[in-house]
């Protein structure tokens, strides 16, 4: 079995007239939590979006678990057991909690078919989804959205989960509890890529990282070595800790 996951080869994606990435390789090793870095307009949520299939590669191959996926349609990825948080969270405004819940739940027809003992673990990690589980989601507060995002991630076991930006407009508190989250998630054995634009939060999850630019991977390794390297850190991200 690869140690790998998920791997992109020389990914191009078109996006109409524009051409964003310029041949990303990235590397996705099982079981651990990748970190993807870089500024903004360096292509990293275009990358999310070509592994998923919401935007088509024009050129190169992404392959999950050894399968060439790179021309398969999104809900066909997502039946790998793969989720994804978008930037925008995706919550539906007009749906209680319950509901935006038992959609992302393909094994359950009824809230009470989710299973007791994972939708209890997710309580303990995200109280909030508990305390307004008969609410509108569209009344939540931003952190609380992105709480219920990730959750409905994780409704199901996933063998990856593919996330943007968690940490965006999070009160600090909330964004120690997210990592909590995703250490716990991690410990569990799921493999997850992270865009991320708060180093911090980046440095005390990840154990590997890419950095992009300009629509390409300028830097892999571990992300210790970029914690621990100051110099790396202000050429390749221009961050000054």
């Amino acid at each position: 079995m690869s140690a790998n996951l998920l791997t992109l080869s020389a990914v191009h994606t078109h996006i109409g007239a524009y051409h964003i990435l310029h041949g990303v390789d990235l590397a996705v090793p099982r079981g651990q939590l990748t970190m993807l870095l870089g500024r903004n307009g360096a292509g990293k949520t275009t990358t999310l979006r070509t592994i998923m299939g919401l935007w088509r590669a024009s050129a190169g191959r992404v392959a999950f678990g050894g399968q060439d996926i790179t021309a398969w349609p999104t809900p066909q990825i997502a039946g790998l057991n793969v989720a994804y948080v978008p930037e925008n969270m995706g919550i539906f405004a007009d749906l209680t909690v319950k509901e935006n819940m038992l959609l992302a739940a393909r094994a359950a027809k009824r809230a009470d078919q989710l299973d007791d003992t994972r939708l209890k673990w997710i309580f303990s990690l995200f109280p909030a989804v508990e305390k307004f589980w008969n609410h509108p989601a569209g009344k939540l507060s931003g952190g609380q959205k992105q709480m219920l995002a990730v959750s409905r991630a994780i409704v199901e076991p996933r063998e990856l989960l593919v996330i943007d930006e968690p940490s965006k407009g999070l009160a600090p508190a909330i964004i120690n509890n997210m990592i909590d989250a995703f250490a716990q998630l991690k410990a569990s054995g799921v493999t997850i890529l992270l865009v991320e634009q708060n180093f911090n939060f980046a440095r005390r999850l990840g154990d590997t990282v890419a950095v992009m630019d300009n629509g390409q991977v300028v830097h892999a390794g571990s992300m210790k070595e970029l914690a621990d390297d100051e110099a790396l850190q202000q050429s390749l991200l221009g961050l000054a800790l």
